[in-house]
């Protein structure tokens, strides 16, 4: 099966900093991939990478078939403004800190790219956009602004925004880190539904490994912009191979999980 999302060698610098060394890295279509390690990894700019919001200095980029180089360019990144649209549009971000507009009612968060960039009709959207509400259990919330709701809330309205441009891939970038942790289980409990009751391919970033372990088919674990392990949670959290991996869950989690806790 051909990834729906693909690098290969890509090399991003900050200045003299590699944060990603000739990385090469696939997800297919209806994968669920989590990005696990320490912070400062390269986690997060993968995803970056991938939502265009980061260029990279060498390597190849695909999304759904479409490459992040200009179609006939040179360079690793020296595409038109018009193609990295054309990209945007099949790829959703849910960042840490939710990026909602404050000044726009819940529903209209979530027509407002549909209608600029897709071009739907309001009315098409905005019943797009009551769906999503309704499944991640705000319909009733729709004529609120972002600063009437909690931070749990405010992250499912940036989840079902995400969802609204319909993409093909959908990243998730520490999605509950900014929250309370009373707030932290109603925002899993969206993304686990979206796991597991729709075929949709995620790839998340998070240092809540139970999470991980529960939503995932695969599991990556990244040191110095590299992936040092991946496998599915049944082997990296009970049965790492990797020394580096095995310090890693030892610190976050004070031993590996246990294999009884792992669904296989």
């Amino acid at each position: 099966m051909k990834p729906i999302a693909h690098f290969e060698n890509v090399t991003k610098r900050f200045g003299s900093l590699v944060v990603l060394n000739e990385f090469s890295f696939s997800v297919r279509p209806g994968e669920k991939v989590t990005l696990i390690g320490p912070s400062g990894s390269g986690k997060s700019t993968v995803l970056r990478i991938l939502m265009t919001l980061e260029p990279f200095q060498e390597g190849r980029v695909e999304i759904d078939g479409v490459s992040y180089h200009q179609p006939g360019g040179r360079g690793a990144f020296r595409a038109s403004e018009r193609h990295l649209r054309d990209i945007r549009t099949r790829v959703g971000m849910v960042f840490q800190s939710f990026n909602l507009f404050p000044h726009m009612s819940v529903l209209r968060n979530l027509i407002e790219a549909p209608v600029a960039v897709l071009g739907l009709k309001r009315a098409e959207a905005e019943a797009r956009a009551l769906d999503l509400l309704r499944m991640v259990g705000l319909s009733e919330k729709c004529q609120s602004y972002p600063g009437q709701l909690s931070g749990g809330q405010q992250q499912r309205v940036a989840i079902a925004r995400a969802l609204a441009m319909r993409p093909r891939v959908l990243l998730f970038d520490e999605p509950t880190s900014a929250l309370d942790p009373e707030l932290v289980g109603e925002v899993q409990n969206v993304i686990r539904d979206l796991a597991h009751e729709h075929d949709l391919t995620m790839i998340m970033v998070t240092h809540e490994m139970r999470f991980a372990r529960e939503i995932s088919d695969r599991v990556c674990f990244f040191d110095k912009g590299r992936i040092v392990e991946e496998g599915p949670p049944a082997q990296i959290f009970s049965r790492p191979a990797q020394a580096r991996t095995r310090e890693f869950l030892r610190a976050v989690l004070g031993e590996p999980l246990a294999a009884a806790e792992v669904p296989g």
